[in-house]
């Protein structure tokens, strides 16, 4: 695994006092060297980040209101898929993590067998969750499963690439910068799905069902305009449609993506320091839930996460109902998505300058305005737009600084434990599995509230109580759960000072693992 600078300075020393051949001083240029990471490296690491979030993003923003109002499912069950499929992520995170961990090295590496393996039938099980099944005793059944499955082959993906930027290069500025690009493009991603998935939705839009007892003359005039337009009518069966194609646009990117990443990123070996002994499942998650700047960090972006998923879930029925914007909800998405993917570079600037805890205080907290301000408006589709490109501001930071962050904690508990190692894709499996946990508590209980408020499937106008639920779902629920995030992160160890002195003293390690193989080289070519 490469070493750095101090290697080749550590090599030099020992070759002015003892007489040896030239391959030390190879070795060690050739260590400095492969700990440097070229552009076509970081652009293909990062783009293997982008089906994760072009997939998220479409299910985050579209699988609700698909299922209530395409696939017809009953809110309540509807909360069940949604929760349930999140929530199987508890199993499926930390298992995948432990396999993962223990996976033995091969000669394409340890991380990325597994994202290739996985590839196939993730987008086949992601393409069948957006088909209407022709039957309906066991649909709701046949979302379950698909959608179970597809998280099961998704972590099996992402839990691998979340842990490969430890292992693409061993110097913490390359991969803070590998992360930089990987949150650029898993941002665009997220600008991709909700084009993907709203324009082509967008354009197959179904009427909606006016309720009973709405007033005449609305009834009227629905009736009317439809007798008088000119175009065809859109009906369910088209919007059914338009689902699986936009579904299968996605799926051709994310098998597009994954052998960029395959086949342009090189999976760096371990050092040569042996590997801990093979650990029990539980005795991993004791481990890793032990090094307490991990689980606070942890617990700080479960709150603000499971805040921001609140408002990603929810904000397209708000737009739809509760704004009144039904065929514009896709293009205000498209805004705060793309919003978010022009301000990347300037929280990573952010962060470089004044650090990261602060970055995700400024980051975080510059949501909270937005939130306040959707509820207040009355209508105004322009003032929405505005509103909203100023709300991607605080998603960029939301997306950069956990992923940023976690290669800190990593390397913290690799100073403090060095003799355990081996173990980073856990880190990595339970952050993901508490930020799916927290999307599907989210949805789960953002679609039983509304369920208990009288959600009225397609319906054209919801109750007052719905639209209050809405309100309450997009903006105070997030700005409380996002407060007691921030909260917590106060007792967050880790500042700039200890994540420069942890950089050292790793650096440190890696220059006397690099002047011991030196040694091991004097002595065979001596030999």
């Amino acid at each position: 695994m490469a070493k750095g600078e101090g290697a080749e300075q550590y090599s030099n020393a020992s070759l002015l006092n003892k007489s040896v051949s030239s391959d030390g001083i190879k070795l060690a240029r050739k260590r400095e060297y492969s700990d440097k990471l070229s552009i076509c490296n970081k652009i293909c690491y990062a783009i293997g980040g982008a089906p994760y979030q072009i997939t998220g993003c479409a299910l985050g923003f579209f699988l609700q209101i698909y299922l209530l109002d395409v696939a017809q499912v009953d809110p309540f069950y509807a909360s069940i898929i949604l929760f349930v499929g999140r929530a199987w992520d508890a199993i499926t995170d930390p298992t995948i993590g432990f396999l993962v961990s223990r996976s033995p090295w091969t000669r394409f590496g340890r991380m990325l067998p597994w994202i290739l393996l996985s590839t196939p039938l993730a987008v086949l099980s992601y393409f069948l969750i957006w088909y209407v099944p022709p039957f309906e005793n066991g649909k709701v059944i046949w979302y379950l499963f698909f959608y179970c499955l597809f998280q099961t082959l998704q972590t099996c993906f992402h839990v691998p690439y979340s842990a490969l930027t430890m292992f693409i290069s061993s110097e913490q500025k390359e991969r803070d910068s590998a992360t930089a690009y990987r949150m650029t493009v898993e941002v665009l991603g997220t600008v991709v799905g909700t084009a993907i998935q709203g324009q082509i939705v967008g354009m197959a839009n179904a009427p909606c069902i006016p309720v009973s007892g709405l007033m005449m003359d609305e009834l009227s005039n629905s009736s009317m305009s439809l007798q008088n337009s000119t175009q065809p009518v859109i009906s369910l069966e088209h919007t059914k449609v338009a689902y699986m194609i936009a579904s299968g646009v996605i799926c051709a990117i994310y098998v597009l993506c994954a052998i960029i990443l395959f086949f342009g990123v090189r999976e760096q070996k371990e050092s040569c320091r042996l590997r801990s002994e093979p650990m029990s499942f539980f005795q991993g998650i004791k481990l890793v839930m032990g090094h307490g700047p991990y689980a606070k960090l942890v617990t700080v972006f479960l709150f603000t996460s499971l805040g921001f998923m609140l408002l990603e879930g929810n904000f397209a029925l708000f737009c739809s109902y509760t704004l009144g914007f039904r065929n514009d909800f896709q293009n205000i998405l498209l805004i705060i998505m793309l919003s978010a993917t022009l301000t990347i570079p300037f929280w990573q600037w952010f962060l470089s300058h004044f650090g990261k805890k602060t970055a995700v205080y400024v980051g975080s907290l510059s949501v909270v305005p937005f939130m306040i301000g959707v509820v207040c408006i009355k209508s105004n589709l322009i003032v929405t737009y505005i509103v909203s490109f100023a709300a991607g501001v605080g998603v960029a930071a939301a997306f950069l600084l956990p992923w940023s962050m976690l290669p800190d904690v990593v390397d913290d508990f690799k100073v403090q434990n060095p003799d355990s190692t081996g173990h980073e894709a856990l880190f990595y499996s339970f952050y993901v599995f508490f930020t799916k946990f927290a999307s599907g508590v989210s949805l789960g209980i953002s679609t039983l509230s509304l369920d208990f408020a009288g959600y009225v499937t397609r319906g054209c106008s919801q109750p007052a109580e719905v639209d209050l639920t809405l309100k309450l779902l997009v903006s105070a629920a997030p700005i409380a759960l996002i407060l007691t995030g921030l909260v917590i992160l106060y007792f967050y160890p880790i500042n700039e000072e200890r994540r420069q002195g942890n950089r050292k003293l790793l650096q440190e390690q890696r220059d006397n693992e690099a002047a011991s193989d030196m040694d091991s080289t004097e002595l065979s070519n001596m030999v």
